[in-house]
């Protein structure tokens, strides 16, 4: 671990690990959830801060300090939180309409403040490629409950187009701008934008109740049978196990030691572990628990990493048609 190949995020981590926990905790009050994880995630990998290193890194804080005196404040966020805490509710909803009409209105977040039953409204007539870009740009809940209302037939198709979507550049955006402008208003962003993809699809397939995702992927095996299977793939997670019969899960243990399956098992719910310990000698079960009980902190991407090899055997068994799977709706201690 070298200064200069640290990056923003390295000396943010080890910055914080310096601070302490309390400071720690404090500073992600104020931090997104994605800032979060993605602080948390380098702080995981950090096992030892040699004297310089943390010494360099605070010298760094202490000048940053002084080069950036001052209030640093998330000035939109504050005001629309200020005028939603107007108590005449009348007054406040049209200062805050006003609000968002004068500085949101182009913009992706005022889809985001809509019902999701009106965006589905006011995009089913559109380009199925236009509510794909659209829908990926919401978060994942909204996203999910916009598609939920659109019609049957137009939703596996955008599905497949988001999973298509990579970076958006800002001339498609303002495409897009042009075409909803009178309805919903968007604006591009001032750089290329990570908005779609398959974990984008896996996420949102995740979310829709009622096995509408299941009807998605059944329609989509028609036109590209792959993307269908890569998703279901991408959608099976080692939780999903608990689903399956007896003799499928017998046949999966069967090619898994019983040292691979205590890691897996480590973060497994416990609906999880009792259903493998059913599907198995009851020795073998409380060796098992007894190693669970013995075993310390180890990595979550260890763990994580041993249960998508169980999930691959299990995919690989389904591939020799031993089993049928179905589809499911970094380093951390644990």
């Amino acid at each position: 671990m070298g200064i200069e190949t640290l990056t923003g995020l390295n000396k943010a981590a080890v910055l914080l690990i310096c601070l302490g926990e309390e400071a720690t905790a404090r500073i992600f009050s104020e931090l997104s959830d994605d800032e979060i994880r993605q602080v948390t995630r380098t702080m995981a990998t950090i096992n030892h801060i040699p004297t310089d290193i943390k010494e360099k890194v605070l010298e760094s804080y202490r000048k940053s300090q002084q080069d950036y005196a001052g209030l640093f404040v998330k000035g939109r966020d504050f005001a629309k939180k200020s005028l939603e805490s107007i108590s005449t509710d009348s007054r406040g909803r049209q200062l805050l309409e006003q609000f968002i009409s004068g500085t949101e209105t182009r913009s992706l977040e005022t889809i985001a403040l809509m019902h999701p039953r009106m965006v589905a409204g006011l995009l089913e007539k559109e380009h199925p490629q236009t509510v794909a870009l659209v829908l990926a740009t919401q978060h994942i809940e909204h996203a999910s409950e916009i598609l939920a209302h659109l019609p049957e037939e137009q939703r596996t198709d955008v599905v497949y187009r988001i999973a298509k979507i990579e970076k958006v550049s800002p001339e498609v955006i303002s495409r897009i701008d042009d075409a909803l402008n009178r309805e919903i208003g968007l604006v591009a962003s001032a750089e290329h934008r990570q908005v779609g993809g398959l974990e984008k699809v896996v996420d949102l397939l995740g979310h829709l109740k009622d096995n509408i995702d299941a009807e998605i992927l059944e329609a989509m095996e028609e036109t590209d049978p792959d993307m269908a299977e890569e998703i279901r793939k991408k959608m099976f997670t080692f939780e999903n196990l608990v689903a399956l019969d007896g003799r499928s899960l017998q046949l999966i243990l069967r090619e898994v030691n019983n040292d691979s399956l205590t890691l897996a098992l480590k973060t497994a719910s416990d609906e999880m572990r009792e259903k493998i310990f059913a599907n198995m000698s009851a020795r073998a079960a409380d060796m098992i628990r007894d190693d669970l009980d013995a075993m310390g902190p180890v990595r979550l991407s260890e763990v994580e990493l041993m249960q998508q090899s169980i999930v691959k055997i299990a995919m690989k068994l389904e591939e020799e048609g031993k089993l049928v799977i179905g589809a499911g709706g970094k380093d951390e201690f644990v």
